[in-house]
């Protein structure tokens, strides 16, 4: 009976003291703060059709956005939108500016090192845009790597990885936003830019004639929400949100709005 009983009071500790272990970690968790706060306090680069864009009242829009708006909703909070630049969004992220990256962010090895993510919530890839004059000679990335060819691509981004891949052998230009890549290609400047499929077809869309679309992905590319490391409860949410909206449509409504149709090209300056 003794051993009984000693079993029984060791049990009972053990449990205490997971349960204070539990209450701690709840107590630190990222989604306790945003709740206290009353506000989710989300970060993005304001730059990346159509996932973060600025219209022509100076808002911020788009499908990260109203995704955003949707979790804020379930959180009972308000939302803050910090817009950061893309270099710096993840050093932001661990000194507290903001809860949570939501900016078209690839889910790398080397990232999640740093920071770790919820499942994605969209899968992309790197394409192509030419210059007007070389959709016959060019066809595949393949066709790029060469000495002759001038290619751009976004610092810091997983294009300018997959281009320093794939592509090693041409002159790779890199620039601070994905708009002024772009511009060098339609402007005849550069050669091709390399940079993920959905800003790619949209720019395209926007400047018939002037280049050509190679919009066949040659990359695997999952998009994911990053957040800071040991918040296990935050996790939980994230993903369990991102299975609620997909089973009740809400995901498909917003996925429509902006990658089905094209009415709020208008609005951005």
């Amino acid at each position: 009976m003794k051993k009984i009983a000693a079993f029984l009071t060791f049990m009972l500790a053990f449990s205490s003291s997971l349960f204070a272990s539990d209450n701690a970690l709840w107590q630190k968790s990222t989604l306790n703060e945003i709740i206290e706060r009353g506000t989710l306090r989300v970060g993005m680069e304001a730059g990346y059709m159509p996932f973060e864009m600025t219209n022509k009242r100076g808002d911020i829009v788009g499908f990260d956005v109203d995704i955003a708006r949707q979790m804020a909703k379930s959180m009972g909070v308000k939302l803050e939108l910090v817009n950061t630049a893309w270099d710096g969004i993840i050093p932001a992220l661990l000194t507290g500016k903001f809860d949570i990256i939501m900016s078209g962010m690839t889910l790398t090895p080397q990232r999640n090192l740093q920071i770790n993510f919820a499942q994605p919530y969209i899968v992309v890839g790197q394409t192509i845009l030419v210059r007007k004059g070389l959709e016959g000679e060019i066809k595949s990335y393949k066709d790029l790597n060469d000495k002759k060819y001038t290619v751009a691509t976004k610092l810091g981004t997983t294009g300018e990885q997959a281009t320093k891949r794939y592509l090693s052998k041409s002159n790779i230009r890199l620039f601070e936003t994905e708009a002024d890549g772009a511009l060098e290609v339609s402007n005849g400047k550069a050669d091709a830019f390399v940079y993920d499929l959905p800003f790619n077809a949209i720019y395209s869309s926007q400047n018939p004639g002037k280049l050509t679309h190679l919009d066949t992905a040659f990359t695997h590319e999952p998009l994911a929400w990053g957040i800071r490391k040991g918040d296990p409860d935050f996790e939980n949410w994230l993903n369990n949100f991102m299975r609620q909206i997909r089973g009740d449509g809400t995901y498909d409504k917003i996925y429509g709005k902006w990658f089905e149709n094209s009415d709020w090209q208008k609005t951005l300056n």
